[in-house]
């Protein structure tokens, strides 16, 4: 199948590991350019741009200038952007755990959670949209976490922000869709194996795959595959939804 995205401009953040590595892979294979983001890891950012002949520039969630100069770089050095994907994340500095208790987190954690979470991608779709709205063409596609319908004990603040995608991103579907093809989805992905958590995937893996109708948790590139697809000028009709990529759980 062709996916219409040949020499189309897709912004991927946070794609310098993770999921969002193999996000940037799979774009990449179907010709188009793309533009990597990273935070704390450009050597990894880099290796990456040379191997899939794109772009890496640096970007904070948390830093509005950041978005601002991250566009302007992308608009200089190719014209025009017409897919973002919103992957980068900010995880709080506490990990996590059977005895975490959400009300003792320091105010200043929960919030940066919080606001770089739902800010930094909901500004950066500001700045991007007035673009796709006049060519009539984009496509936005938010990661999201299966947290978010699953809960998770220590993971109320990070679920909070990832939540907030969800409605947006329905929201906004029907804003872009009325001038043009505009398309704007969320994919959910459950526990998915990547090359950075082999070994938390070792020790709780089976907890999750147990309860898969597949039997196994999937990994970072076929969500990416579903990523790439919602993308693409291949999905013409699929906007304003949530997508669960998570082998069934």
């Amino acid at each position: 199948m062709d996916l219409g995205l040949k020499d189309r401009t897709v912004v991927v953040t946070g794609a310098s590991g993770g999921i969002g590595r193999e996000i940037a892979r799979g774009y990449a294979a179907e010709g188009a350019r793309v533009v990597l983001t990273y935070r704390s890891t450009p050597d990894e950012a880099e290796t990456l741009a040379r191997e899939i002949n794109g772009i890496a520039l640096p970007y904070d969630l948390g830093d509005p200038g950041s978005a601002e100069a991250l566009v302007a770089g992308v608009l200089e050095r190719t014209g025009g952007i017409d897919v973002l994907v919103n992957n980068a994340v900010r995880w709080g500095d506490r990990p996590p755990g059977p005895d975490a208790s959400f009300e003792d987190v320091p105010d200043a954690e929960w919030v940066e959670v919080l606001r770089d979470n739902v800010e930094g991608a909901l500004r950066l779709s500001r700045l991007v949209a007035p673009g796709m709205r006049e060519r009539g063409f984009g496509r936005f596609v938010h990661v999201s976490s299966g947290v978010v319908n699953e809960g998770m004990i220590g993971g109320e603040y990070y679920a909070a922000a990832k939540g907030a995608l969800h409605g947006f991103s329905r929201s906004a579907a029907f804003s872009l869709g009325r001038d043009g093809d505009i398309l704007s989805n969320v994919v959910m992905p459950g526990f998915t194996r990547t090359a950075r958590n082999e070994a938390m995937a070792a020790a709780v893996g089976h907890h999750y795959s147990a309860r898969a109708p597949i039997g196994r948790l999937l990994d970072a590139a076929e969500v990416a595959n579903a990523v790439v697809y919602l993308g693409s000028a291949a999905n013409t009709g699929i906007t304003g939804q949530v997508i669960a990529v998570t082998g069934g759980v």
